[in-house]
This record gives C-alpha cells, sequence and structure tokens, in this order.
C-alpha cells in the first residue's frame, strides 16, 4: 500500500528564488474559488509537463503564514518569510496532470531542469500499521496505569502540571471530540484530507474525504487512541500525560477498508499541508504516528515530508514519530529524518516489543503494548510504536512547559538529548541494538532539564 501514489498528482519543489507569483495557493483555491494555474514558467516546465502528462493544473501547497489581513495587497507568494524560503514549505507545488501513464518519464525529464529541485509522486502513507484494536467498554484499571507508572508520568505531572498555551498537534486520523475523556479537551482542529475512489486504488474510503469542511472527526480510531493517551480528562483512562497542556488535532489521514479493517489514509500533500498549518498556529509539539518505509522509494525519490520538518525545526517546533512496526531494521519517515525524536515500543517488563522498528535513528522507546486508551465508541486496548509516540509528546510537552515557567528557552535538539540523556534501562528480554538509548523517563527528564537551566544560571558569562 505504502507505494501507491495519488493519480495524476504530483509534488514539485521550486528552486530557492524561482517561485512565480501568479500561482494560487490550495487554500485560496477551495476557500475563495479562484481557478488552479494552467501554466507555471511559460516554459521547459510547461513543456513537460503538456508532452507526458497533458494538460496540468498548479497551486501552491502551502499559504505564507503571514495573512492577506496582515499585509493586505501582497500577492501570497510575497508574504512567505526566509524560514518558508529556506526549508522549502513556501516553493512546493501540487500539480495535476490529464494522464498518469507518462508520469515516471515525467518526473525523470523534470528532475533534469535546473529550476526543479525535488520531484515526486503524491504517494499514499498509511496508518495504523499496528495490531488491531480491541474495543472494550470497561477499562482494567490496573493494566491502564501500568505504562504510564513504567515512563513515571505521574511522578512528572507532579512536578509540571503543564501549561494550556504550550500547545500538542496531533496529525493524525481525526478524534471523536464528544469522547467522554476528550470532551472539553481539545482545541479546534481542522481537517485537510483530500481523498477520492481513484486515488486509493483497491481500498474501499469510508466517511468524509473530500477536503471541504474544518471538521477533524474520526472514523478510524487511530488518531483518537492516540488523544487519549495525551489528554484523556481521567473519566475512566488516567489523566493524559501531557497535564494541562493543549491539544490541536488535524485530520491528515481519511478513512478506507482494507480487508474488513478500518485503516487511515492519507496523501503526502494533505499530510504536509496540516502539518504547516499546525506550525503557523503555534503548536510547540507534533506527534506523527504514521510513516512511509524507504524501502517503498526508488534511489532518486526524496525523502517524504522533508521540507516541511524543516520548516517546523526552524520554527523549534519539537517533532516526534512512531520508528515503525515491521520488527526490522529500517528507515521510516518522517521519524528517520534528523531533528525528529523517532520513538520504538516496548513490552510490559521494559524490553523492546518484538514488532518495533529499528534503526541509528530510534532516540529511545516507550510503552507499546496493550495501551490502555480512547476507542471510537468507549476504550480501546491498542499496541504499536503509534501508541508509544504520544507518550514521549506528552513528555515534550511537560519539558516544553516547565522550559516556559521558567523562562529558558528549550530547542528542538536541547528536548532530544535530554530525553535521551534521562532514560532508564530496558528490561531483560530481547536484545535492545537500535531501540535507542533506553525508556522513556518522564519525571527525570524534567529534574535534568531543571538541572541544565541551573548550570546555565550560575555560568560565568
Amino acid at each position: 500500500m505504502n507505494a501507491l501514489h495519488a493519480p495524476r498528482r504530483l509534488l514539485l519543489t521550486i528552486r530557492l528564488g524561482e517561485l512565480p507569483e501568479h500561482l494560487p495557493s490550495l487554500r485560496e483555491v477551495r476557500q475563495e474559488g479562484q481557478p488552479m494555474a494552467a501554466r507555471i514558467d511559460g516554459g521547459p516546465l510547461d513543456r513537460l509537463l503538456a508532452h507526458h502528462g497533458g494538460s496540468a493544473r498548479t497551486v501552491r501547497l502551502h499559504s505564507a503564514r503571514i495573512t492577506r489581513l496582515q499585509r493586505p495587497g501582497v500577492p501570497g507568494a510575497r508574504r512567505f518569510d526566509d524560514a518558508e524560503q529556506l526549508s522549502g514549505v513556501a516553493r512546493v507545488l501540487r500539480i495535476e496532470i490529464a494522464r498518469d501513464a507518462g508520469l515516471p518519464t515525467l518526473l525523470r525529464a523534470l528532475q533534469q531542469l535546473p529550476v526543479v529541485e525535488r520531484v515526486q509522486p503524491d504517494r499514499l502513507c498509511a496508518t495504523p500499521f499496528d495490531a488491531p484494536a480491541r474495543a472494550l467498554r470497561e477499562i482494567d484499571p490496573v493494566a491502564a496505569r501500568r505504562p504510564r507508572a513504567m515512563v513515571r508520568l505521574p511522578q512528572a505531572l507532579a512536578l509540571q502540571r503543564g501549561d494550556p498555551s504550550v500547545v500538542v498537534g496531533l496529525a493524525d486520523t481525526g478524534v471523536v471530540a464528544g469522547h467522554l475523556e476528550l470532551s472539553r479537551r481539545l482545541r479546534r482542529g481542522f481537517d485537510t484530507v483530500d481523498l477520492d475512489a481513484a486515488t486509493v486504488g483497491d481500498l474501499t474510503l469510508v466517511g468524509d474525504n473530500t477536503g471541504r469542511d474544518e471538521q477533524p472527526d474520526d472514523e478510524v480510531g487511530h488518531g483518537s487512541a492516540c488523544a487519549g493517551i495525551l489528554r484523556a480528562n481521567g473519566a475512566g483512562l488516567p489523566a493524559g500525560g501531557a497535564g494541562l497542556c493543549g491539544l490541536t488535532p488535524v485530520r491528515v489521514l481519511g478513512a478506507a477498508l482494507q480487508g474488513g479493517k478500518r485503516v487511515g489514509i492519507g496523501a503526502l500533500a494533505n499530510i504536509d499541508a496540516g502539518m504547516k498549518r499546525l506550525i503557523d498556529l503555534g503548536v510547540r509539539v507534533i506527534n506523527m504516528s504514521f510513516g512511509t518505509p524507504e524501502s517503498a522509494l526508488v534511489a532518486d525519490d526524496p525523502r517524504p515530508h522533508e521540507e516541511v520538518v524543516r520548516y517546523a525545526l526552524a520554527r523549534g517546533v519539537l517533532l516526534v514519530a512512531a520508528s515503525g512496526n515491521s520488527g526490522l531494521a529500517e528507515r521510516y519517515y518522517p521519524a528517520a529524518h534528523e531533528g525528529v525524536i523517532a520513538v520504538g515500543a516496548v513490552e510490559d517488563d521494559g524490553s523492546p516489543a518484538s514488532f518495533s522498528t529499528r534503526g541509528a535513528h530510534v532516540a529511545l522507546c516507550a510503552p507499546g503494548r496493550d495501551i490502555w486508551t480512547c476507542g471510537l465508541a468507549g476504550y480501546a486496548c491498542v499496541s504499536g510504536t503509534s501508541f508509544a509516540a504520544p507518550f514521549v509528546s506528552a513528555a515534550c510537552a511537560l519539558l516544553a512547559a516547565h522550559a516556559e515557567a521558567r523562562a529558558w528557552p528549550l530547542d528542538p535538539q536541547s528536548a532530544r538529548d535530554i530525553l535521551v540523556e534521562s532514560v532508564r534501562p530496558f528490561g531483560a528480554g530481547r536484545a535492545s541494538d537500535g531501540c535507542g538509548a533506553g525508556v522513556l523517563d518522564a519525571a527525570a527528564a524534567l529534574a535534568l532539564l531543571d538541572q541544565r537551566i541551573d548550570a546555565a544560571l550560575v555560568a560565568p558569562t
């Protein structure tokens, strides 16, 4: 499934300084009725698109962080700031061509143009790559508390309750906003899914997949499960690990049926557009429990999400991603991007889970087996690195809140270093090679942050 792409759609990044100003943004097309552009440069780009793909229509994938109201009369392409330009998000085009048969040849030809920085199909990314959830109405309270206790979240929350101004972005399948555990716990979210039946091959789309509303309603359960770990109100589950920190859900993955089971699926453009908007809303942490394996890419393919990851890091956002559930030593993206905190999973005894994807890029692990959390209706018991990542995202939110409480800047690299240096050892059992430094210890991470701030404050200037 990961090798599929949205038919007749590609993503092309123009080199710095070469972006034409006349191209509308995707948001302008959807919300304001502007037509997609029928030409890009009036030269080699348009000729190649016409020759290999028939007619082509183009939009800028992302909108500028500075809005039209803030700079009236300035075209959107000129409102992007340095971080947007240098990271590349300002220069990503989503192109729709009339014919898909010539796409491989078209991609190779476009790669040869000096004006093109990178080009790729608008690939489909799926989640969960996890064990099916067990939907249950009654919770085992002892089992529900066990993973929280393993990573010492209760002790961490005693040290730092969280801050509502520190917001976690959840890029996933959306949430069940009316769930007993999530009601009144969430900030306003949004929906960037834009799929149709022709987009997803032999999968069957279900529910809302048109990308024409702002409601991040979960139709899979995956996003709600992650949200419960982060922000549950404690009605039946243990309270969410992010404490009082905010949570903004974005639905970047729609719902499809595969073998009778619902899965989340979204195009790279859907995901990256949701990520960019979260960053511009000022989230401090983004949880990314999805991924594309490197094995699904060919040698010259760009690595998915590269521009938006660079942009997030430039804005100081802490990025947390599930490492994958293949049980192999391999790289999934976005987890394998430099600067992203890649999270593997451990069993109840702290030993690495057999399904956890390994590699030198994995930073640490968190509980990922039989995690009690929110389901589409009631509760669910879930397994996978998708559900290990939110424990680390919660710890990142508490670190960011604690740093702000002490008026201290916390950058993504420092947060990663603190998490890695404060881990607890793996439990005895399976070999831990490629599983990172150890198991998350949220309380020790907060204590180490305090030590670092204290040391810096007394150091000679």
